[in-house]
C-alpha cells in the first residue's frame, strides 16, 4: 500500500488518483459519465453488474435513480479530470472506503481496458487518501476539488492568477464532470451521487458557496 492511512468510521478523507504514467484515463464524454454513474453504483453493499442496466437500455438519469440497499461511503465532492480524479469522502462503515474504491476503480478499469483493446493496470498503483482532520481545511478542499479543472485552460492560474476570470467562470459553469455545479445549486440528476448529511454546513444558501469560491479565484496566494 502506497499511502500510509488508516479509515475510520466518520471521518473525512480527499481521495485521489491518477492514470499509470500520467495517462489520459478519461478519453471521451462516455467515459466520465461511465466514471460518474460509477461513483454513485459502486456505492453499495451490493454487487452491481451495470451490464445488466446497460443492456436494458437504461439511461443516465435511470441509473442515477436505481436503489443502491446500504451505502459504503458518504460523497461530498468530486471532480474527474483527463488523467485524475479526486474524491472528498466520508467513511460510513467499516472498511467502507477500501470497498468502494476497490470495486469503483476495478469497475472502471475493465471498462476501460475492453472498449479500447488493453491490458494491464489503468491507475497509478493504489489509490492515495489524505485525512482531513481540521475544519478549515475540510471547507477548503472544496474550493481545491470544485476548481480543478480551472488548469485545463489556465494552467498556472495559482502562481500567476487568473488572466481572464469571466472565461473561468463561463468554463466551470459548463464543466459537467465535477460536483461544483450542485453546490451551486444547478438541479442535475448527478447531485445523486452526493450525499451531504454529515457534512458541515458550511454553505446553508448556495450564494455562500458562490462567493467563496469567487474569493479563492480572486486571492490566488491564499493557496
Amino acid at each position: 500500500m502506497s499511502r500510509n492511512i488508516e479509515f475510520s468510521i466518520g471521518e473525512f478523507y480527499h481521495i485521489y488518483n491518477r492514470g499509470t504514467d500520467k495517462r489520459i484515463i478519461f478519453n471521451e464524454t462516455s467515459d466520465y459519465y461511465r466514471f460518474l454513474i460509477l461513483l454513485y453504483l459502486c456505492n453499495s453493499n451490493l454487487k452491481v453488474d451495470l451490464g445488466d442496466y446497460l443492456r436494458q437500455g437504461q439511461t443516465l438519469s435511470e441509473l442515477l435513480n436505481l436503489e443502491r440497499n446500504e451505502t459504503l461511503v458518504e460523497i461530498g465532492a468530486y471532480c474527474l479530470m483527463p488523467n485524475h480524479f479526486h474524491i472528498l469522502i466520508n467513511e460510513k462503515s467499516e472498511g467502507g472506503i477500501s470497498l468502494f474504491m476497490q470495486k469503483l476503480m476495478t469497475a472502471y478499469t475493465m471498462y476501460f481496458n475492453k472498449k479500447y483493446n488493453r491490458n494491464g493496470t489503468l491507475f497509478q498503483g493504489r489509490f492515495k487518501g489524505s485525512h482531513v482532520q481540521k475544519d478549515n481545511y475540510l471547507k477548503y478542499l472544496f474550493a481545491y476539488i470544485g476548481l480543478n479543472p480551472v488548469k485545463l485552460i489556465e494552467k498556472n492560474w495559482k502562481e500567476e492568477g487568473i488572466k481572464n476570470l469571466i472565461r473561468v467562470k463561463i468554463f466551470l459553469f459548463n464543466y459537467k464532470f465535477s460536483s461544483f455545479l450542485d453546490h451551486c445549486g444547478f438541479n442535475r440528476k448527478e447531485k445523486s451521487i452526493l450525499d451531504m448529511e454529515n457534512f458541515p454546513q458550511y454553505f446553508k444558501y448556495r450564494k455562500e458557496f458562490k462567493d467563496f469560491i469567487s474569493d479563492w479565484l480572486n486571492f490566488r496566494k491564499e493557496f
